[in-house]
């Protein structure tokens, strides 16, 4: 499965809008002015992968704390 640039483009744009503190660019209601197009799919994966590798580092900073300060 080869990925085209503009595929590889909104997954990282979602990917960076999560796990960096950035406003969303896009955002996801009925009444946003972005309607979704043939590559909203690829933002969205994005923003998932962006969530749980936020959420891994979160993670290893609160193990990595508790064991540097018993």
């Amino acid at each position: 499965m080869k990925f085209t640039p503009v595929e590889i483009h909104a997954f990282l744009i979602g990917f960076f809008e999560v796990l960096c503190p950035w406003k969303p660019r896009y955002p996801m209601t009925d009444q946003a002015e972005f309607k979704p197009d043939i590559e909203y799919h690829y933002y969205l994966a994005g923003r998932v992968a962006g969530f749980f590798s936020l959420m891994l580092i979160i993670l290893g900073l609160a193990i990595l704390f508790l064991e540097v300060l018993p």
